[in-house]
């Protein structure tokens, strides 16, 4: 159902939690927009890569409030600052990281919306004890349509000096 009046939520407000290295802050969810879209803050520590997948339900939005975030979409890599959008379109590989020293933060907009839900249902499996990439992350991955590949993580961790999700 969508909300039909005014939506606020200020700085601090929204659920927060964590997935090794990136954060969620849920600020707009489905119900809020009967669906059409969800927006999510990504706060992400410096030098942490996110496991490269494709979604086949959403395209994201991605605008950086603070830091620096270097990403790969397809074949293209890119290194962007403060203020910058960056569109991940769905059906498209794509997978985005920290390059720098210090934290980073995205403002993510999904179109529809629905996979905000996939970070709550993640986040709850690893305070758990679950593994990103383990087969519960893979199960739930697949209820929301998003896969995950390993092809491009060697290159990323050697190329930026970074570590997965979830890497000590």
């Amino acid at each position: 159902m969508q909300t039909t009046g005014l939506t606020i939520v200020r700085p601090e407000e929204g659920t927060k939690v964590n997935l090794g290295g990136m954060g969620v802050h849920f600020k707009i969810w489905g119900y809020h927009t009967g669906g059409r879209l969800a927006i999510v803050e990504h706060p992400i520590e410096p030098g942490r890569l996110v496991p490269p997948h494709v979604h086949a339900m959403e395209d994201e939005l991605s605008y950086v409030l603070e830091g620096r975030v270097g990403v790969r979409v397809g074949d293209e890599i890119a290194e962007v600052e403060q203020g910058a959008y960056i569109y991940k379109p769905c059906n498209v590989p794509h997978t985005f990281w920290n390059p720098g020293k210090e934290p980073a933060r995205l403002l993510e907009i999904i179109c529809p919306a629905g996979f905000e839900n996939y970070f709550a249902e993640i986040a709850q499996l690893f305070e758990r004890g679950g593994k990103p990439g383990g087969p519960e992350h893979e199960a739930i991955a697949a209820r929301y349509h998003e896969s995950h590949f390993m092809d491009w993580v060697s290159e990323l961790k050697g190329r930026f000096g970074l570590k997965l999700l979830g890497e000590p």
